[in-house]
């Protein structure tokens, strides 16, 4: 007898009640899980599960994939429910069920197979990932839950650590470190020069009881960047005592702390004169400046100086040529050190234009500080005078002149002129003019104090008119503002720039770029706002008119006339001429040592072979020479 219905999950009730606990338990499962089951209740349940299981099959060969667990319970999506042959679809089921024994093993399957079916059949019930979306607060949601609970504080403690990453510190690009690095190459050490940092001794280090001591001790120590005179010679081991006499005999020569860092000192140490006492001091040597070198040395008792003058010859270095296809590698072909035409042409370029307004036929004309000493160092200065002649005629002449260092052209002597109207100050096209407007970011209608210039992002802007840069920076909605004070009240600002290009304070051209096109501040896109002052209050820059004025004051018109007469008046290639020789105690022992000749090599500005043949050609009249 069979029947199709419902199946009572409750243990005391109904049929399921003398069902074998392990398949009740699988029943519940399926029920719990609304499987829809067909049910196929025999007359006696018991002797359904008594059947000999002797020629039952193995799981391989169940048809449905169930386990021994399953029963005789199928999906009802299994079935057809239309008659088939006239059996009903129970008859169907009852015809195809496989009845085992709950739980019975299949023997015949080895053990590690058995064991791995054990732990298929746990996993398959326990339903460690179940649909959250339904049984909401039931074991078996709060079991899914969990599990999701645990696997995401799993993930978040096993999240690895992204953090940023350091990078080395850069090392400066000063003259101190550089020499440092130098000093630790291979080929100082190669010529057998002593190289290196010399550090006092740490209390890492051990002197040996009773090991004998040399009677003289000769080191050299370098003045470091920073560092003090006094402690210098603190480290390199010299007593209280000396220390304070040489303090005193140097400062009657010069003051200590005047002494330029890398200065190197070579120091003699002679015995102790007791043990533990620091050593006594016998000689200490040292370049003082380019022209004089000092030696304080031990008499009897006491330490006297010795000051030993060098000669030395401070005539500027005159470079003249023509400009032909480059001025850089013509003004190099000439002799001309790097340092000097890189400042000449960073002095020319804020009056000229380098790619379009120089010709072959140009002469150039250069003019640097020099000093030689007899013993063979030169020093390179500062920029004094950078000329620039077309047809035989000065075109451009610019004179270091005043505190500030400034280049200051010729030109800058004559006398007030008419009034002038500026100039567009970004190459553009005017997008807003001066007036009451509706601000496109703010919505309502104010004053627009300048005018807007269109321009592409990077565009460069330049100063409409000599003048001194008053403020440069952040300013309110004109994001990277410039203003500059053209003198007489007058002055102009320049506003969100995306890049600025001066210092508050510099000096400035007509034609000098001081920024870049950007759109900071309140901008809707990449423009110049231009505005233009007359007593502190905006104006109209359109009818805005300077008046050129002399860069120079009257009062100092006479000395600047008199200093460029006497820079003109300098011959090309004198200071290349020979010096006057120094007497053998001028000359020292200097260079004596391999990394003395390095430093030499190291300051000394060397001149092209060629350098002479422009120097002949000026000489010959070949070039144009204002003497």
């Amino acid at each position: 007898m069979s029947c199709l219905g419902k199946v009572n999950t409750s243990p005391n009730k109904g049929w399921l009640g003398s069902v074998d606990p392990r398949l009740r338990n699988r029943i519940k499962q399926l029920v719990a899980d609304r499987t829809p089951l067909v049910a196929l209740v025999p007359p006696n349940l018991q002797a359904w599960q008594d059947v000999n299981l002797a020629g039952a099959k193995s799981a391989r060969e169940r048809p449905w994939g169930h386990s021994a667990r399953d029963g005789v319970f199928r999906v009802r999506d299994q079935f057809d429910d239309a008659p088939v042959r006239g059996h009903s679809p129970a008859a169907l089921v009852a015809d195809q069920v496989i009845v085992e024994a709950p739980g019975s093993p299949d023997q015949s399957e080895p053990r590690l197979v058995r064991w791995r079916r054990r732990v298929e059949d746990w996993c398959a019930r326990i339903d460690l990932a179940p649909d959250l979306a339904s049984d909401i607060g039931s074991k078996r949601w709060l079991r899914g839950a969990g599990t999701m609970l645990g696997l995401s504080v799993s993930a978040i403690s096993l999240w690895p650590d992204f953090s940023q990453v350091e990078a080395a510190a850069m090392v400066p690009e000063l003259p101190a470190v550089r020499d440092e690095f130098r000093s630790q190459m291979i080929m100082p050490l190669a010529l057998g020069a002593d190289s290196g940092r010399h550090m006092g001794a740490t209390s890492s280090i051990r002197p040996l009881n009773g090991a004998p001591e040399r009677p003289t001790l000769q080191l050299v120590a370098t003045l470091g960047q920073g560092d003090s005179f006094e402690r210098m010679l603190a480290r390199a081991g010299v007593g209280q005592a000396d220390i304070a006499q040489v303090g005193q005999l140097v400062g009657t020569a010069m003051p200590a702390s005047a002494i330029a860092a890398g200065t190197q000192f070579d120091i003699s140490l002679g015995r102790r004169p007791q043990p533990g006492a620091p050593r006594v001091l016998q000689s200490i040597d040292f370049r003082a400046r380019f022209d004089l070198d000092l030696t304080v040395s031990r008499q009897g008792s006491g330490l006297a100086l010795v000051r030993r003058p060098i000669a030395t010859d401070a005539t500027p270095l005159r470079i003249r040529g023509m400009v032909g296809s480059s001025l850089y590698r013509s003004a190099r072909n000439a002799g001309a050190p790097i340092a000097a035409i890189q400042s000449y042409l960073r002095a020319i370029d804020s009056q000229v234009s380098l790619e379009s307004e120089l010709a072959p036929g140009d002469a150039f004309d250069i003019v640097v500080a020099y000093k030689r000493s007899a013993k063979g160092e030169r020093q390179l200065g500062d920029l004094l005078y950078a000329g620039l002649e077309r047809g035989g005629k000065p075109r451009l002449q610019l004179l270091r002149w005043g505190a500030g260092g400034q280049m200051v052209a010729a030109a800058g002597l004559q006398q007030p002129s008419e009034s002038r109207t500026i100039g567009a100050p970004v190459a553009g096209h005017i997008t807003s003019t001066y007036g009451m407007r509706r601000h496109p970011i703010l919505g309502f209608t104010r004053m627009h104090a300048g005018i807007d210039f269109g321009a592409s992002y990077g565009s460069p802007i330049f100063a409409v008119a000599d003048g001194i840069v008053s403020f440069a920076g952040r300013h309110g909605g004109h994001g990277n503002y410039v203003r500059l004070d053209h003198g007489g009240g007058n002055g102009t600002g320049y506003g969100h720039m995306s890049r600025i290009a001066v210092a508050p304070g510099s000096r400035v051209r007509a034609g000098q770029v001081i920024g870049y096109v950007g759109s900071t501040g309140l901008s809707t896109g990449p423009h110049l706002h231009f505005e233009a002052y007359q007593g502190g209050r905006t104006v109209n820059p359109m009818g805005l008119r300077f008046v050129a004025r002399p860069q120079i004051d009257v009062r100092e018109a006479s000395a600047f006339k008199q200093r460029l007469a006497q820079i003109l008046a300098i011959r090309p290639g004198a200071a290349l001429g020979s010096i006057v020789a120094s007497t053998p105690a001028a000359t020292g022992h200097h260079g004596d040592r391999e990394i003395d000749r390095l430093a030499d090599q190291r300051d000394a500005v060397q001149p092209l072979p060629n350098a002479g043949t422009a120097i002949s050609l000026a000489a010959a009249g070949n070039l144009p020479n204002h003497n």
